[in-house]
């Protein structure tokens, strides 16, 4: 058995940048995609990555912010020749109503295009499945994928992900402040992709934007660049991969990320890029 993560996308933010994409990741296990977060760009990205939509099992959303969940219908809409049914998709609320609603706008499209080309209907290819607490929330003969709730506020529920195959372990942890729920979750786990941020260096970033109430935001709901390093030692962690990367403009360079996660963490730290494999 073959597992290995593939970022995505490791921007944090739902401003496009020209570098990165929005978050995304997937593990693949065996041919099999598990596709973490839908960013904008997330079916480009596979596509990019030569991931065919035909090895899509499941998609995890941890939570509804537009740079983790944007394009969750959107992969479905665009990567439907290829689907293989059933697509199990899981998250907290709504995300039942948005993927029927993104399904509902495009709907003059999708009845034509099983008119005309005999496609099956796509919303019967999908299942939603909402999820408001931790636990196992999927398993099939290659993984099985555990949940946790996370501490971002004010969104709630959020979710970090734990995949286990007979390989490896692999966690995500969404978008979340230092949580005792995640280190729990991961602990015994081979990699951990966190999300990060470099206070010094948003004010910058946040010039074209209400600074005061977004800088609140940031410092309120995320963890830190110098604190990331203490989660994954707590956790017991070999590898931490950095991700969702705030500021993502290119203003913090990767031996900075580096050095402020290596506070306090005797691991082996990876500045994520997209489509790096790990």
């Amino acid at each position: 058995m073959t597992t290995k993560l593939v970022l995505l996308g490791t921007a944090g933010g739902p401003t496009p940048r020209g570098s990165r994409f929005a978050p995304s990741q997937v593990v693949m296990v065996d041919g099999a995609a598990y596709v973490f977060d839908c960013g904008n760009g997330v079916a480009h990205q596979l596509a990019r990555a030569g991931i065919p939509f035909s090895a899509i099992r499941a998609v995890f959303i941890t939570h509804n912010h537009s740079d983790h969940n944007a394009d969750v219908g959107t992969l479905m809409l665009l990567g439907w020749s290829g689907l293989r049914p059933p697509v199990r998709i899981y998250g907290p609320a709504p995300l039942g109503a948005m993927v029927k609603q993104l399904f509902d706008a495009h709907r003059y499209d999708i009845d034509l295009r099983v008119d005309d080309e005999g496609r099956e209907p796509l919303p019967g290819l999908v299942e939603v499945n909402e999820i408001n607490e931790g636990g196992v929330v999927y398993r099939d003969e290659h993984v099985t994928v555990t949940s946790t709730l996370v501490d971002h506020p004010p969104v709630h529920p959020a979710f970090g992900y734990r995949i286990d195959s007979a390989e490896r372990s692999i966690v995500v942890s969404g978008d979340t402040r230092p949580c005792d729920n995640l280190v729990t979750l991961a602990r015994g786990a081979d990699v951990l992709v966190h999300e990060t941020m470099h206070v010094p260096a948003i004010d910058a970033m946040l010039a074209t934007h209400n600074g005061t109430r977004v800088r609140e935001h940031l410092l309120a709901s995320h963890t830190y660049s110098d604190e990331v390093g203490e989660v994954a030692e707590r956790a017991g962690v070999p590898v931490l991969v950095l991700s969702h990367l705030t500021p993502s403009d290119g203003s913090v360079d990767d031996e900075t990320w580096r050095r402020e996660a290596e506070k306090g963490y005797r691991g082996r730290v990876v500045v994520g890029h997209d489509l790096q494999e790990i």
